[in-house]
Formats: structure tokens, sequence, C-alpha cells
């Protein structure tokens, strides 16, 4: 017999009510329970960033997140950032994707990455320790290399979230 556990999880603005096997991952909460496919399951391990969302405002792996633990919590995905978000923007201008199945993962972290910097949590790239964060290419490069693309769009990538550091 197979126990399932009620919890409510707020999913880009829509709280939404399910009941899951306590070793149930958020990912497959969300993608195979709620139906919200935006975050992608490509290596089910932590190592590829393709999972990547964010949850109460912070970058997560979540293939490594059990969604039992996050009873109550808020989850954005790409989608819900919208086409309007300044990382969207920039990763648009940038063509900063080609297949396109690493990039909500890549977009979300970026976000995060960007908030961390804004607050200034440092890196193992970050020069001085005692100021503001300086997010340059290699600091940026540094920040989003938990996120694999396997179509090596490495160099869009980071000129997009150099851009959108901007706005």
């Amino acid at each position: 017999m197979t126990t399932t556990i009620p919890l409510s999880i707020t999913v880009d603005g829509e709280q939404r009510d399910l009941a899951v096997d306590p070793r149930t991952t958020l990912l497959d909460a969300l993608r195979d329970r709620l139906g919200v496919t935006t975050p992608k399951k490509g290596c089910d391990h932590g190592q590829c960033g393709a999972c990547t969302v964010l949850l109460d405002g912070r970058r997560v792996l979540s293939c490594l997140t059990l969604a039992v633990a996050k009873d109550g919590a808020d989850v954005v995905t790409a989608n819900g950032l919208g086409e309007q978000h300044p990382v969207s923007e920039a990763f648009l201008a940038n063509d900063a994707f080609q297949c396109g199945f690493c990039t909500p993962g890549q977009v979300c972290s970026a976000v995060g990455a960007l908030d961390e910097a804004r607050r200034g949590m440092p890196s193992a790239a970050t020069a001085d320790l005692t100021g503001p964060v300086e997010l340059d290419r290699a600091e940026i490069a540094e920040r989003m290399s938990g996120n694999l693309c396997r179509c090596a769009a490495y160099v869009n990538i980071v000129t997009a979230v150099e851009e959108a550091a901007t706005r």
C-alpha cells in the first residue's frame, strides 16, 4: 500500500493542491502530477540543471528536491517569468538557445544567479569578497556552470546574462 501526503504549492502564481508519494521529487510532481512541463528532466541526478526552478525566490534543482518538503512553497518556472522578463528578453535578443531543451532551466538559473549577485553572495570566481559582486563574464560563467547546454550555446548564454544584469 502506497502512502500519499497532501500538499499545496503555488506554481507560476496558481495554487495547486495534490497528494504525492513521499519519494516524489518536485520535478516529477510538477511534470507528472500537475502537467507543468517547462522544467525538463535531463539527467534526474542534479548534474545538468535542466530542471532548475525558482523555489521561494531561490534557484533549486527540482529533481533533487522532495515535493513533500515544500508544502506551501512558491514555485516559479520559466513560463511563470514570462517572455517580458529581462532575462527572457536577453536570451531571445542574444540567441542564447538552439534546441531549447535547456533554456527554461538556464533562464531560471540566470534569474537566481543575478539575484544572488545583487545580494552580495560570492561564487568560486568572486575576486573581491569585501565589496559588491562584479558580474564579469568569468563570474557569470561560474554562476551558470551548473546548467549544461548540449548545443554549446554558452557564449550567447553568458552574453544574455551579462545584458540582463544591466537591465
